[in-house]
């Protein structure tokens, strides 16, 4: 599948900003799976420093200044993405879960310290005992690992309800538990915690996802948001992606931005600034297939929006 992405941040603050520094995770990652063919980002106002670099994980990350003074700041990304179809797994031809915590944990020498860095817990998926015990239903004793992340991933979608208005990112992850609704972020951090309490290697991925309304027709373009799901370890096939929120192992319709321990790691965008008062948040993605005929959005108009005074 190829893609058109446009993720567009839009800060409005009551006081003029009179400096303002941003880091951006906003350019979505490359590797086996993916490919960018093209990235552009555009700012309102026009940025007066930007550098570009990897973080740890290696995701994109851009640092940019503002140093004049504005009382809104916009900032869009603009992307062309090809995505292919991860291969197929036999989660039941997986190893029991044991054997891959024991390579991962079980000696303190761990096998894997590239992986094993994704085994402990973190502030925002702490070992709590509720979750530790929702997970060990999943796995049981020598069940295979990839079939456990499986019925872990269909619980959490049958268990949770899917409800923007009742976390926020700062919602702790023993109130999630407590409510059984969240949003996609809270539904990958449980099922990370519960992945680590039993020592195995959990990915936090940030990205989106393709979605269709009723009769295979696309949804209302600004309708879909940020995603965010897993990725669990297994020594014979690697890194494996399971969406908890939509109940389905990942394949071309989920499109990736960046990876680390949990959300924190991978926020799109931070910053300090000088001034402002309070704010107001609006955030827009669209993401749709590309006609390969046309070259545009298939099924829609080309829309490019509001392009602002400087780009890259």
């Amino acid at each position: 599948m190829i893609y058109e992405l446009s993720h567009r941040t839009t800060y409005e603050y009551d006081h003029s900003v009179d400096l303002a520094n941003h880091v951006l995770r906003l350019t979505p990652r490359e590797f086996a799976a993916q490919a960018v063919a093209q990235a552009n980002l555009i700012t309102v106002p026009a940025v007066a420093r930007l550098t570009s670099t990897t973080d740890h994980f290696g995701n994109g990350v851009t640092y940019l200044s503002i140093e004049e003074p504005h009382e809104r700041f916009e900032v869009e990304t603009r992307c062309i993405i090809d995505v292919t179809a991860r291969p197929a797994v036999d989660v039941a031809a997986s190893p029991p879960w044991e054997t891959v915590r024991a390579a991962l944990i079980g000696d303190g020498f761990p096998a894997e310290p590239d992986v094993a860095e994704f085994a402990f817990p973190t502030a925002q998926t702490p070992a709590l005992p509720i979750v530790r015990d929702y997970a060990a239903r999943s796995f049981t004793p020598g069940r295979p690992i990839l079939v456990a992340a499986r019925e872990l991933t269909k619980r959490i979608h049958d268990d949770f309800v899917f409800d923007s208005k009742a976390t926020l990112v700062s919602t702790p992850l023993s109130e999630v538990m407590s409510k059984r609704r969240g949003v996609c972020q809270d539904f990958a951090q449980v099922m990370l915690a519960g992945l680590r309490a039993h020592g195995l290697a959990g990915r936090y991925i940030s990205g989106y996802i393709q979605t269709f309304g009723r009769d295979g027709k696309p949804r209302l373009v600004g309708g879909d948001a940020s995603h965010a799901w897993v990725s669990v370890w297994s020594p014979e096939h690697d890194w494996v992606e399971f969406d908890p929120t939509n109940d389905l192992m990942v394949s071309e319709q989920h499109v990736v931005l960046g990876w680390g321990r949990d959300y924190s790691d991978v926020s799109p965008i931070l910053g300090i600034i000088l001034g402002g008062g309070e704010h107001r948040l609006d955030v827009s993605v669209r993401l749709v297939p590309v006609d390969l005929a046309t070259g545009h959005p298939a099924g829609h108009p080309t829309d490019r929006g509001a392009a602002g005074p400087s780009g890259w």
